[in-house]
């Protein structure tokens, strides 16, 4: 299915796309890009706990009115393709009866399909964006793979998490001297999934590593501040389109 939004500043395409996986089924994904002429770099689009839901799809359409060609995969497609989960108490006790499932393995496997189907459309990659559980995604991902440009968005369970695969053996944070591209780590300071000291020792893992970042926590904000219309979430659009831009 394909659509158009002619009333945003730049028109934008959205497409539901699949791709294949070596070694298991094909994994779905939604696919924003401007409609207009010209080179339009790619961003992956890491999701949160919900699966690829109305919000996921509405970053990836507000980096498609800003330029980008994004692409969010359907990281549950091994368990509950097309997972779209309410964002209420039913849909995290789901999410949380699927995000234990998913593997560092099946993730890493998922973000490169993702790059081929990127690379598949003469798309030149800019980055990765995660949001939340997606941002423990994409921090991985910048630890194994070639991401220029990573933006991890309150990614929590870096210093581990006893009922998530994906988080061990050794905690994703452990694998920081392994980033080769640049990492922006935006964080509100009231976060009750990222308590202060988890902060606090996000930023000397990335300060003692060295890789290129910066880490900005916002005074007030709490989890999924991108959520809400407020200052915290207007800088961060900013300072994500920037850093995706290598700026």
């Amino acid at each position: 299915m394909t659509s158009e939004d002619t009333t945003a500043v730049t028109a934008i395409t959205t497409d539901r796309i699949e791709m294949p996986v070596p070694g298991g089924s094909p994994m779905g994904g939604y696919l924003a890009r401007p409609t207009g002429p010209g080179e339009h770099p790619g961003v992956i689009v890491a999701m949160e706990l919900f699966g690829v839901d109305a919000h996921v799809r509405g970053i990836c359409d507000d980096l498609a009115r800003r330029g980008f060609t994004a692409l969010a995969p359907d990281f549950y497609h091994r368990v509950q393709p097309g997972a779209d989960l309410p964002h209420d108490a039913s849909g995290r006790t789901r999410g949380f009866e699927l995000l234990p499932q998913l593997t560092r393995t099946d993730v890493l496997a998922d973000v490169s399909a993702a790059l081929a189907a990127l690379d598949a459309r003469g798309v030149r990659l800019a980055g990765m964006l995660g949001l939340s559980a997606g941002g423990h995604l994409t921090y991985l991902a910048a630890t194994a793979l070639d991401i220029p440009n990573a933006v991890v968005c309150y990614g929590g369970w870096l210093t581990g998490n006893p009922d998530l695969q994906v988080t061990g053996p050794e905690p994703t944070l452990s694998f920081t001297p392994r980033i080769s591209g640049r990492l922006l780590y935006l964080v509100g300071a009231d976060d009750h999934v990222i308590g202060p000291e988890e902060q606090r020792e996000i930023a000397a893992a990335l300060e003692a590593a060295g890789p290129r970042h910066a880490f900005v926590a916002y005074p007030g904000a709490g989890h999924s501040f991108l959520r809400d219309e407020s200052p915290a979430a207007a800088d961060a659009h900013e300072r994500i389109e920037a850093w995706l831009r290598g700026k």
